[in-house]
This record gives C-alpha cells, sequence and structure tokens, in this order.
C-alpha cells in the first residue's frame, strides 16, 4: 500500500462494500470496510478484517468513483462512513477517499476503535489531514478500565482516550459506542467510568449501546479459530435499559 504524502495515488486495501447501511452514522450511509486491525476483540464479527493481507486494492479515486453511482440513496440525509478492520491503518488513502467526498459536499464518517492514534508529531500531522475531511467520528470503546480493555481484545486503551480528548479538544463530532457484553462490559463501575468520560466530552452528539450478538461467529469458525466467548448470552432489553440509563444516553440521543 502506497503510504507516502503523494496524495494523488493513494490505494488501500478494502474487505467489503456495502451500499445501504443503516447503523453506521446519521441517515443512510454507504460503508467501506477496510482490511487489517490489530486488536482481537473477542466479540469481533469481522475476524476475516484482521489481517492485513487480503482484500481487493482500490486507489481512492476510482473507489469514490465507485461509490458515488450510489449516491441516490443517501444524499438528502447520509453519506460515506469508512469503516473496518480499523481504517486509521490506512489514514493516508482514508484522507484521499475523504477528500473527494468533500469536494463535492458528501458527509463524511470515521468509523474506528482508536488503537493506532499517536501523539507522535509525524502521526499528527497526517491525522489532522484526516480530520479536516472528516465530519463524524464514531468511536468504540470496548472498556474504560485498562486491563479489562487488554484481555477483551489484547491491546491497551490509552491510545483511544487520548482520541477521545482529542477529538473533543479539537471541536469534532463523535459519537461513542459501547458493546454491552454480559459480566464483562456491563459492570456498574465499568458503566459509571463511561458516563464519567461522556460527561466530559465537549463534541459528543450521541452514546450508543450495542447490545453483544453472536451473528459472526460462524467467521470464527470458517476461519478455525476458536471463539473465546462460547456460552456468554446476550443482553436482555432490561440490561440494555440499565446501562443507557447508567449512561445518560438520553442526555445525547434526543439532541
Amino acid at each position: 500500500m502506497n503510504q507516502n504524502n503523494n496524495m494523488s495515488q493513494q490505494t488501500g486495501m478494502v474487505h467489503s462494500l456495502e451500499s445501504f447501511g443503516l447503523v453506521d452514522g446519521p441517515g443512510v450511509r454507504f460503508v467501506v470496510f477496510l482490511q487489517g486491525c490489530h486488536m482481537r476483540c473477542q466479540y469481533c464479527h469481522n475476524p476475516e478484517t484482521w489481517s492485513m493481507q487480503g482484500g481487493e486494492k482500490w486507489t481512492a479515486e476510482d473507489l469514490f468513483s465507485h461509490v458515488s453511482r450510489y449516491q441516490r440513496y443517501w444524499r438528502d440525509n447520509g453519506g460515506i462512513t469508512v469503516s473496518g478492520g480499523e481504517p486509521l491503518l490506512q489514514m493516508d488513502f482514508v484522507t484521499e477517499f475523504f477528500r473527494f467526498a468533500k469536494e463535492k459536499g458528501i458527509h463524511t464518517t470515521l468509523d474506528t476503535s482508536g488503537n493506532t492514534f499517536s501523539l507522535d508529531e509525524d502521526y499528527q500531522e497526517r491525522f489532522r489531514r484526516l480530520m479536516d475531511v472528516t465530519d463524524l467520528v464514531m468511536l468504540d470503546i470496548k472498556a474504560m478500565d485498562g486491563a479489562l480493555h487488554k484481555k477483551l481484545t489484547g491491546q491497551a486503551n490509552e491510545p483511544i482516550l487520548q482520541l477521545a480528548h482529542w477529538l473533543s479538544d479539537h471541536g469534532k463530532d463523535m459519537w461513542i459506542r459501547r458493546v454491552l457484553v454480559p459480566g464483562l462490559t456491563d459492570s456498574e463501575e465499568e458503566l459509571i467510568g463511561l458516563r464519567d468520560l461522556a460527561r466530559e466530552m465537549k463534541t459528543l452528539k450521541r452514546l450508543e449501546v450495542l447490545p453483544y450478538h453472536t451473528l459472526g461467529l460462524f467467521k470464527w469458525e470458517k476461519l478455525g479459530v476458536k471463539y473465546p466467548l462460547e456460552g456468554v448470552p446476550t443482553p436482555t432489553a432490561e440490561d440494555v435499559a440499565r446501562a443507557e440509563k447508567i449512561l445518560e444516553v438520553e442526555k445525547y440521543n434526543n439532541k
């Protein structure tokens, strides 16, 4: 993949495309799922996107040309979302792709775990270029407790929390999402920690609770990887309502 600063020939590895997404940002979205992720979330429903190998190679220009054919579905209240995998692993590619979108006045959303975020000067320069053409960041915060986050994902959560504060401090609109896994991410301590973080975020526009599900279990089986949460139940409606009450989601989601 070309990751130099020449923004005219960026290429990226795309896992899949969804032309009519309804849960990936405001309105109807065209969703681009990129290949590659450093996290190994125990409940991941797209484990086939983990490897940096695979996917289909696109130039940013060709990808936008393809995506824009579907604009009639989402031109009024939607836009384009880039997800993953982890899109920040292909940051320069996403930047150029979003630049084409912004030239056409299309709303852009970045769906990220924030795992690769860094305060390093070179990274910050590239990240700011991406933010210049990004309207909304959807940030998945798997766990507030560092040890729990490492257990769930194999990665530390410090970069993710740094990213949340960066977005707030730099006036960038964000949504925060939490997957609710019974017995793992639903403790009162965890939810209060996330609630307190949300209260600090000046640009938070939405806080979502996503019920854990096992719809991606067959993908783990296909890959021959043991599913670590076998036997963990999906949360009940009451479980979700409890979490939403603790998180005070109505403060954000009714804006």
